[in-house]
């Protein structure tokens, strides 16, 4: 899986002149803020990158966002000997992208960490956070979303797919009723191929949770700017009342 490079030439070209944003420590995970000064009862969008990438990779799309918004781009916990980062190590003995369930379960429980952590400093409230994922960074959401629902007000999961384990730890619950799902994917995805998007939508409607689903016909693993679209339509919806 790679992060989506396209992206950057189809947001705004505003971006390249915004100012540089700072890497924040502060946290367990490494992240990048977008934040205005007063963050109270703000909506909190957080992004996690896929194999290889970085916390900048998705940042651009923050571009397309209300600026009242904070925005938080999260490194991935493992680093890569090509200085990239993941969230989990692919299991090799698996016909089907899989993860390492040790490496699945201490992501999930690292990031659900930071979700519960950054609501706090920025003091918001969980009905109004959301976890944005591409490719790997998109399975994390499954697992944090299935695991800990009351963290958070809502995922999407751009071109990605429910692995096993979860599916194997999870039983329904009324939490997920109110749990917002976004599901994003390109019909010609040769990476992590388009079936496990509608697997995804079958299994989460098993779950009495009901996704908005959206394909992108032609586009490969990459991020189209009609999906930025879509994904901040799907926001600003899901806040509504």
């Amino acid at each position: 899986m790679f992060k989506p490079l396209a992206l950057a030439l189809m947001l705004s070209c505003s971006l390249a002149q915004a100012a540089e944003p700072e890497l924040l420590a502060d946290m367990p995970l490494t992240y990048l803020e977008q934040a205005e000064a007063d963050t109270r009862d703000q909506p909190l969008v957080i992004f996690l990158h896929g194999y290889g990438s970085n916390e900048e990779d998705l940042f651009g799309i923050r571009e397309s966002l209300p600026q009242n918004y904070t925005v938080l781009s999260v490194r991935g916990r493992l680093e890569l000997s090509s200085g990239g980062y993941q969230w989990f190590h692919k299991r090799t003995d698996s016909a089907q992208y899989d993860g390492n369930s040790d490496d699945l379960k201490l992501s999930a429980e690292a990031v659900t960490d930071f979700i519960q952590r950054v609501t706090a400093k920025y003091h918001t409230q969980p009905d109004k956070v959301f976890l944005v994922g591409f490719s790997q960074g998109a399975m994390m959401t499954y697992e944090v979303a299935l695991r800990h629902p009351q963290v958070l007000h809502g995922i999407a999961a751009l071109s990605g797919r429910l692995l096993p384990l979860v599916r194997t730890e999870v039983k329904p619950q009324s939490s997920y009723r109110r749990l917002g799902v976004f599901i994003g994917h390109g019909t010609a995805d040769p990476q992590v191929p388009y079936a496990g998007a509608t697997d995804a939508l079958a299994y989460l409607k098993s779950l009495s949770i009901e996704p908005q689903f959206h394909s992108y016909p032609g586009v490969v693993h990459t991020i189209s700017a009609t999906e930025v679209t879509d994904l901040a339509n799907w926001i600003a919806t899901s806040l509504k009342p």
